[in-house]
């Protein structure tokens, strides 16, 4: 009698390993932009981190669901993490962006400078320089004081300058140099040839 042929043994499939590689670099990837995101010029490095972070963290919860994944809590943690960093880089951007405008503002805004010279003092030689986006430089004599010149110049004021000298006749002579309505220098000679300095406003 012929012993039937055994069946041939059952070949059992290895587990498969589960594919949790882009929820962990998506949360790594947010996590490092959401640390860096917050810190000055450094921050500028967390952009494409978090976006990627976001990207990565996304396509490994995208495996979770279709089962090739097991890390979903990490994968919705990078995602998490990936936003807030990005929310924090786009507030950083906007504040950066209103500081430049300020300043840009700022140095668009006409500036002031009146030049005054007082005392008793006669043939006084008035020599003054403004420092702005032009520089402007003029020189008179006054028979008698006071004197007094205003100047307007646009962007920032970076410096000038106002140099008093008596004549040979002597006396006394006060110059001062007001910006915006704030006086920013004052100085005071006395005699003939003297010199009121009012320079480094």
């Amino acid at each position: 009698m012929t012993q039937p042929a055994p069946y041939p043994p059952v070949q059992q499939e290895a587990p498969t390993q589960p594919r949790n590689g882009f929820g962990t670099t998506g949360f790594t990837l947010g996590l490092v932009g959401l640390v860096l995101s917050p810190i000055p010029l450094i921050g500028f490095v967390a952009w494409p981190l978090v976006i990627l972070g976001l990207i990565f963290a996304a396509l490994g919860l995208s495996r979770v669901s279709k089962g090739a994944a097991t890390n979903k809590g990490l994968s919705i943690a990078g995602i998490v993490t990936s936003i807030v960093g990005l929310i924090v880089c786009i507030v950083w951007v906007t504040v950066i962006n209103k500081a430049v405008n300020d300043v840009r503002e700022e140095a668009n805004q006409p500036t002031t400078v009146v030049y005054e010279v007082t005392g008793d003092a006669t043939d006084v030689s008035i020599d003054y320089t403004t420092f702005g986006e032009t520089t402007t430089s003029d020189s008179e004599t006054a028979a008698t004081l006071p004197w007094t010149k205003e100047v307007q110049t646009k962007g920032l004021l970076t410096g000038g300058s106002l140099i008093v000298t008596t004549g040979d006749g002597g006396g006394s002579a006060t110059c001062k140099v007001t910006v915006n309505g704030t006086v920013a220098k004052t100085s005071t000679a006395r005699g003939p040839f003297a010199i009121a300095d009012c320079t480094g406003f």
